[in-house]
């Protein structure tokens, strides 16, 4: 499958691509995803600079913000998640989402890592507004996709590992984020599948911007906002965001580019 190729399914069929969060919202009442698509971009090229420029002032925003507080997981968003990755049993302090992970590194003096322009700019959003973000391949997903609980048939091979492709299925009622093939991302927001990564051939992504805690409404509609702003003025991308939410569980995006 080539990166200009989308999941030959019944929702791609009709130009949709959908995210359903039903599953963990009884006991997430509060979580908030920003579910949405970044279509038919130069995605490899910030052609502006703009992300460049983000990504730097990020990290001095970060780092300026970060000498306040004597550990990244004593912020308010981060103890968030800390309490949610309890409540489903993953109490391993080395299990932190993937926003707190990039706030330990800016700490620690390294600073956001450079990788692809598309990359760059979700990181730098994450950061930014303090939630984590998750980019995949468009055309390496089988969609509709779903924020739910794990199941015994569930397989995942770890973006950070050592490129083997070993499986390293969830733990027992882990809350993941997957398609209908495999996982996507383990323990929430943790560790992203190396199969779906964003790559120097993808076209077309899908995105999750997420929050939990009581201003998880405004946190994901702000960071959205700045991430379509960058998306399409620097790749020249189209992008489309639903909100999932207690609200309105299951949401649908984009998943063609529109012609014209």
């Amino acid at each position: 499958m080539t990166g200009s190729e989308l999941p030959t399914t019944a929702a791609a069929a009709q130009g949709r691509i959908t995210l359903d969060i039903s599953e963990i919202l009884p006991r997430f009442p509060e979580y908030r995803v920003a579910f949405g698509t970044v279509l038919g971009g130069a995605l490899r090229t910030d052609r502006d600079g703009a992300i460049a420029a983000f990504v730097a002032e990020t990290e001095a925003w970060a780092a300026a913000m970060l000498a306040g507080v004597e550990n990244a997981g004593d912020l308010p968003t981060m103890a968030a998640w800390r309490a949610a990755y309890r409540a489903f049993g993953s109490k391993k302090t080395s299990y932190r989402n993937a926003c707190e992970a990039l706030l330990r590194r800016i700490r620690g003096g390294d600073g956001l890592p450079r990788i692809h322009p598309l990359v760059d700019l979700y990181n730098a959003i994450s950061v930014r507004f303090e939630v984590p973000v998750g980019c995949d391949d468009l055309a390496r997903v089988a969609p509709p996709l779903a924020f739910r609980y794990s199941r015994p048939d569930d397989t995942f091979q770890d973006l950070a590992g050592d490129l083997s492709g070993a499986n390293d299925p969830p733990a027992a009622g882990e809350v993941v984020y997957t398609d209908t093939r495999h996982v996507l991302c383990r323990r929430w927001s943790w560790r992203q599948d190396a199969r779906t990564r964003i790559t120097a051939e993808t076209d077309n992504a899908v995105v999750v911007i997420q929050s939990l805690g009581p201003d998880a409404a405004s946190r994901v509609e702000e960071a959205t906002a700045s991430f379509v702003r960058l998306a399409e003025r620097s790749l020249g991308a189209a992008c489309e965001f639903a909100v999932a939410g207690s609200e309105m569980p299951r949401v649908s995006v984009r998943a063609v580019v529109t012609p014209g």
